[in-house]
């Protein structure tokens, strides 16, 4: 059997209609198929790639730990150069409350991780998050999902859990003495890029502050110079007591953490002792690319050019059919009349060599969310084969 009949047969399969793009190489913004197919990924793996596939340094970095040494032992017994640098590194570009890292394999397993420190500090039952959120996949993170056609198949959750809608100030007044954590998206993605003022984060902030509420911020698909700073709190004028971030993390790695200070993150050492386990958390290969891809974001003045960035691609997407595009930096959602005017443009800009995707909660916008070193010239080659492709199709 060949790839593709491999790939059905034997891989598991979430829905009935896989892409099915065959990927025999990627470089940059780019994905090459194994007949000379040449896409341009606008979407980064949905927001992993930052700096690009098989960015130079990333790979430089892969192999010199490659000659090292990869898994030794589960998480937090050995001392690492790659975990202990990365940690340090990514201290350095949060504020000082923030010094204290625990690593993982991935989004979901950040947020489940950053959900038991919070109940574990503060010992209260309650966890708030928002309508049409979207937190990852397993149990836990599910059950603080906000949108109830991915989670009814799957109740019973976890009990305790309420949603307030995003940037509604009112609502905060539903987080009270019993709320262990608010979990909050900084900038909603799968809702399809809704953005909250700064003044209802201030709110959100004074709010937890009141009610002794830890406030987790889920940045893994904003965070890592997404928006045009390094994280999108910087935006909002607030410091969380959690921090969650994966996805842009790791390169093309897979990687995840959540940040606290020593004193919440502590919890963890007693009562039970090993309060939170992960195996492969903090992989030395992928703490390596990681830290280099914070050294690439910051040395080669990726996220100073986000805004730029953005700017052309909003000048350049002019036309009749297109409403609105809502953006936060290079994260971008550019609205259509409906599902069915959109899925038909999507299929055929990937036709014609652009890849785009929808959001999860928000299926009559585009998905746009490049590689953060995509060139001018590239993006206009992007933003003329959408518009060749809205023409084509309506």
């Amino acid at each position: 059997m060949n790839n593709r009949q491999l790939f059905l047969q034997h891989l598991a399969q979430t829905t009935d209609f896989p892409l099915m793009i065959e990927v025999e190489k990627a470089e940059g913004i780019y994905l090459f198929g194994p007949n000379g197919e040449k896409y341009i990924d606008l979407i980064s793996g949905i927001g992993v790639s930052n700096v690009g596939h098989r960015h130079p340094k990333v790979l430089t970095a892969i192999q010199d730990q490659l000659d090292k040494y990869l898994h030794l032992m589960v998480y937090g017994e050995y001392v690492q150069s790659p975990q202990s640098l990365l940690a340090k590194a990514l201290t350095d570009t949060l504020p000082e409350k923030l010094d204290n890292v625990y690593l993982v394999n991935s989004g979901s397993e950040a947020i489940e991780g950053a959900l038991k420190l919070a109940k574990r500090f503060t010992g209260k039952p309650k966890l708030i998050s928002c309508v049409n959120a979207y937190h990852g996949s397993s149990h836990g993170s599910l059950s603080v999902g906000g949108n109830e056609i991915f989670k009814q198949a799957y109740r019973p959750l976890l009990p305790g859990i309420s949603h307030i809608n995003y940037g509604q100030i009112s609502d905060l007044e539903t987080i009270d003495q019993e709320t262990a954590a608010v979990l909050i998206e900084t900038v909603q993605g799968e809702a399809g890029i809704r953005v909250a003022s700064p003044e209802y984060f201030k709110a959100l902030r004074k709010r937890c502050d009141e009610t002794g509420t830890l406030l987790i911020l889920d940045e893994v698909q904003c965070g890592f110079g997404r928006t045009g700073k390094f994280w999108a709190f910087e935006h909002m004028e607030i410091v969380p007591d959690i921090l969650v971030c994966a996805k842009g993390m790791g390169g093309g790695m897979p990687i995840g953490a959540f940040v606290a200070n020593k004193e919440v993150m502590g919890v963890f050492k007693n009562n039970p002792i090993l309060g939170h386990i992960t195996t492969f958390g903090g992989h030395p290969v992928s703490a390596a690319a990681s830290l280099a891809t914070i050294q690439i974001l910051l040395e080669e003045k990726l996220i100073e050019e986000v805004e730029k960035k953005a700017a052309l691609i909003k000048t350049l997407l002019v036309h009749p059919k297109i409403k609105s595009i809502r953006n936060k930096g290079l994260l971008m959602a550019v609205e259509f009349e409906s599902f069915d005017v959109l899925k038909p443009i999507i299929d055929r800009a990937i036709e014609l060599g652009v890849i785009t995707d929808w959001f999860l909660f928000c299926d009559d916008a585009m998905r746009i969310a490049p590689p953060l070193t995509i060139t001018a010239s590239e993006i206009h080659e992007a933003c003329v084969v959408i518009l060749k492709a809205i023409e084509e199709v309506n």
